[in-house]
């Protein structure tokens, strides 16, 4: 369940947005994943679009349908505001981090990195003392 003080913040949000529930359109359909059966065979996904704007959302987050709608207004407000500012939210640059760290790295990248790795070896091997069985 969603507190009243996170629903007059979402509002709060809506309202610097220019969101008005006039222009959006919702629709309910079926939900999957984890969740079971209360997911599976209940309309509590939120397919939410803002007509002005053309952003459309879907948010399934939760097993409730009335906190997924609440989930999927503040989501059009944070892409709306997004979009004015030209800055991205901290989710989304989290998102991106996460997204480039796994990219996987050119051939190009991948012997640069190597042959890094063989020459600090190799000056790390010139560090230790040798012994020879000539010097007892």
């Amino acid at each position: 369940m969603i507190s009243p003080s996170t629903i007059a913040q979402i509002k709060e949000l809506m309202e610097q947005a220019s969101v008005f529930e006039e222009d959006l359109e919702e629709s309910f359909i079926l939900g999957g994943g984890p969740g079971g059966q209360k997911t599976n065979k209940t309309s509590n996904v939120v397919r939410l679009s803002h007509g002005p704007s053309g952003i459309a959302t879907r948010c399934g987050e939760t097993r409730s349908r009335e906190t997924n709608r609440w989930l999927a207004r503040r989501t059009i407000a944070e892409a709306i505001l997004e979009r004015e500012h030209k800055r991205k939210s901290a989710a989304r640059q989290a998102a991106e981090k996460i997204r480039r760290q796994k990219r996987r790295r050119s051939r190009r990248q991948k012997q640069k990195m190597l042959a890094d790795k063989k020459a600090h070896s190799a000056v790390k091997a010139a560090r230790r003392r040798r012994f020879d069985s000539t010097e007892e």
